[in-house]
């Protein structure tokens, strides 16, 4: 299945991008489903999502991928203050709003999640439900650095065999179990023909932006208070690779002591983040699926 280009233009101007998936006319027999949204993590895009959207449809229900500002299709910004939560969740709301859309399901891998945790303060009324793959209000210090280690920070990229190994190379401890092709499909996600046609990064390096502490402490109690929220908004799913270094086991005991009836599934041999397509996030998300609305 292919899917539609959908784009929309932001408040400020930006044109964004996400990609469509919808379902066989065959599969949506009985009441309609509130469509999903598939946000992706930092440095990642819509492409990550092709085949769960496909997976997805099948039950009945439309799939928007999006890329969110900076990355993949969508416009990189000139203002680079501009990557920031509040912003990406503006974005998210003014698409459904372009889609007519009232209320979705969302599915938040990393940032992603982030920005789902932001919806709920900003635009609560959209939210018909969300899982928050390896991420929570809290984030591990270790992971954090980690991954600013990397960010908009990749080598010169002469070839797609470079290409693959750098990916490899910040993504292997994380993901074990990947194949070779598996890689070489990782990075074609990753990267993209520049206009001199050289490699580059399909993000904008600048997507990353530096916090001092006293911010980062506003955050947590903001992010804590959006997941209460969020949990209030419908069903909860949260997975966690076992392995993460981002999404720690006290801060799921934590949420699971502030949402009771969230749903829960740890992702064996993986760090972070889960790609989803492995058996344990598939049946923890088509229990979850199934009984959404």
């Amino acid at each position: 299945m292919q899917s539609l280009e959908l784009r929309w233009r932001s408040r400020d101007g930006l044109t964004l991008f996400a990609r469509d998936y919808r379902p066989d006319a065959g599969s949506t027999a009985g009441p309609p489903r509130a469509p999903v949204v598939c946000i992706p993590g930092l440095t990642r895009n819509s492409l990550d999502f092709g085949e769960l959207g496909q997976w997805i449809t099948g039950s009945g229900r439309r799939v928007l991928a999006v890329d969110l500002r900076g990355r993949g299709e969508s416009d990189r910004d000139p203002d680079p203050r501009h990557y920031q939560p509040p912003v990406y969740a503006d974005d998210i709301a003014a698409l459904l709003a372009a889609q007519s859309i009232t209320r979705a399901i969302f599915i938040g891998t990393s940032l992603g999640g982030i920005v789902t945790l932001t919806l709920a303060l900003r635009h609560p009324q959209c939210i018909a439900g969300a899982v928050l793959n390896d991420i929570g209000p809290e984030i591990d210090p270790s992971g954090a650095a980690r991954i600013r280690g990397y960010v908009g920070k990749a080598p010169p990229i002469p070839d797609w065999e470079a290409a693959i190994a750098y990916v490899r190379q910040i993504n292997g401890t994380a993901l074990p179990g990947q194949t070779d092709a598996d890689w070489e499909a990782m990075a074609r996600r990753a990267f993209r023909t520049g206009a001199d046609g050289k490699l580059e990064l399909n993000y904008d390096p600048q997507v990353l932006r530096p916090t001092n502490a006293l911010v980062e402490r506003i955050a947590k109690w903001f992010a804590w208070r959006a997941f209460r929220k969020l949990a209030g908004r419908g069903p909860l799913l949260v997975l966690r690779g076992a392995h993460s270094d981002i999404l720690g086991p006290a801060t799921v005991t934590r949420m699971r002591r502030a949402a009771p009836a969230m749903a829960f599934a740890e992702i064996p041999s993986v760090g972070h983040a889960p790609t989803l397509s492995e058996p344990a996030a598939r049946a923890a998300l088509q229990a979850y699926l199934g009984s959404a609305p």
